[in-house]
């Protein structure tokens, strides 16, 4: 079996383990997902506040438009590669990324990946709504002055209005969550192409301000050619940390997508294409807004206030507040809803598992972690630097050790003689290549001594955990090549696209 054949199901007369499986672990048997559902995906995933200032504030810091392009074009490139990796197994196996972690982890040790996965997702999730209710809490008040007495006191760190908005913004993705997978596919149909309409009116206005004239060689901030090089590369390293957390669980989409090819071309319209085409016009804007209003307005939210229309604000605010949930349903809720049904999927499906997510991601107060440089930096940061060895490990073992030869059924069994049960339901190579590959990590990411590096940790601990683990796994893929020579009717997986 070649790894591209069709996705596989259960062994017929099979009997999987109920601690291990449930309707949305086990291999998806409704494929409906095409290209332009993959492509709109990246859309939600991509057209949101972050994103747009992320690239806004790379012109800030001393690159000019072209060098932004350059440098973004070719992270996303190397993005799209890492997709298509992992997008070919869930396309191929049919199974949500906690169960693909079985494959190199173990039965049991797949939670590790799993749980870390989930907790920086459902941190992220609370911190990207908070955002997005102050961005809409801004339109509002600049079109409709008299909220502002609604500001005036506060609970729990929060004020009415705020509560307001985030607590509605909270329960319509509440809502389009408890629908299941369809319900995220038809909304991101929507919501992608949505922000598009409102960036492309803006850039629009912003130029005719600017009297159709603005500069792509120029920055506000010039800085020496050897800066503009950190910074370039350092562009880079960001933007791959930035999608490594969607980058692991990408399978999570992939497996319900009818073929491979599907996946690569929805990927290559919404990667390299859609998401450096966002990039450009987030810095046209931005480079408009310096000739227009003299300084560098690298939030959106902002720009539209500046606008002074009552009918423009409030299309901006619910704009933009579609966009932040399209990005947060895509990149922040399906990951934990299937990791924590991985955990116990007899009591905790899909809809239980995002429902436990979008409470806890209120529970935690996302505003008060926002506003602690101590926990974003150091808590999720740190965390976000494990997912880099994690993908290491993945790929190295499915492609190189295991060379995309996967029997789906032993994954949803804790017999002793899986071959996914390795050493008590874990796999003690794969927790020797992750842990310390992670800790270095970390370390590059959070030591103020390696702040040139930081923006490299993610790629760093990608590498450090692919060759370390290809190293204790040596003697694994010789066996196994050895095993292939010498058996009969041996079938070689094509790796090739």
């Amino acid at each position: 079996m070649s790894v591209t054949d069709p996705a596989q199901s259960l062994a017929p007369g099979f009997v999987p383990d109920p601690r291990l499986v449930n309707d949305d672990l086990a291999p998806a048997d409704k494929r409906n997902w095409k290209v332009f559902d993959l492509f709109a995906m990246w859309m939600s995933d991509v057209h949101n506040l972050g994103n747009y200032t992320f690239a806004a504030g790379l012109l800030v810091l001393g690159l000019n438009a072209w060098q932004i392009f350059t440098s973004l074009l070719a992270g996303f490139v190397i993005i799209y590669i890492g997709m298509n990796r992992m997008g070919r197994i869930g396309q191929r196996h049919g199974v949500p990324f906690p169960v693909v972690s079985r494959i190199s982890f173990g039965v049991w040790g797949a939670n590790i990946p799993a749980l870390i996965r989930a907790v920086i997702a459902i941190m992220w999730y609370g911190i990207q709504t908070y955002l997005a209710s102050v961005a809409v809490n801004v339109m509002l008040l600049a079109a409709i002055p008299g909220l502002k007495s609604w500001t005036e006191h506060r609970f729990l760190g929060l004020d009415a209005l705020g509560w307001v908005s985030f607590l509605t913004l909270w329960v319509l993705q509440a809502l389009i969550i408890n629908q299941g997978m369809e319900s995220v596919r038809k909304f991101q149909d929507f919501c992608g192409p949505a922000i598009w309409l409102v960036m492309i009116a803006l850039a629009i206005w912003v130029l005719a301000k600017a009297h159709w004239s603005i500069s792509l060689t120029s920055t506000p901030h010039p800085v020496s050619t050897g800066e503009q090089v950190r910074q370039w590369f350092g562009a880079i390293g960001l933007i791959l940390a930035t999608y490594g957390t969607l980058m692991l669980n990408f399978c999570d989409f992939s497996r319900f997508a009818p073929s491979y090819r599907t996946v690569r071309r929805g990927n290559f319209w919404g990667l390299p294409i859609n998401s450096t085409a966002f990039v450009i016009v987030s810095v046209i804007v931005t480079a408009g807004s310096i000739q227009v209003f003299g300084k560098a307005i690298t939030d959106p939210a902002l720009l539209v206030a500046e606008v002074g229309n009552t009918w423009v604000l409030v299309l901006g605010a619910l704009t933009f507040a579609i966009a932040t949930m399209g990005v947060n349903i895509v990149a922040n809720f399906v990951s934990p809803a299937y990791d924590l049904a991985n955990v116990w999927p007899q009591k905790i499906s899909f809809r239980v598992g995002g429902l436990i997510s979008t409470v806890a991601a209120l529970l935690v107060t996302p505003w008060n972690l926002y506003s602690n440089p101590t926990v974003v930096n150091y808590f999720l940061g740190g965390l976000g630097a494990f997912l880099g060895p994690l993908f290491g490990v993945i790929m190295v073992d499915y492609y190189w050790v295991k060379r995309g030869r996967v029997d789906v059924s032993q994954l949803f069994t804790a017999d002793a003689d899986s071959p996914y049960y390795y050493r008590k339901g874990v796999n003690p190579k794969a927790l020797g290549a992750f842990l310390p590959t992670a800790a270095f990590a970390a370390v590059l990411a959070l030591v103020p001594f390696f702040s040139n590096v930081a923006p490299y940790s993610w790629f760093v601990g990608t590498a450090t955990a692919a060759v370390l683990y290809a190293v204790l796994c040596r003697a694994e893929r010789t066996g196994s090549e050895a095993a292939e020579e010498t058996g009969p009717a041996a079938d070689p997986v094509a790796l090739e696209d």
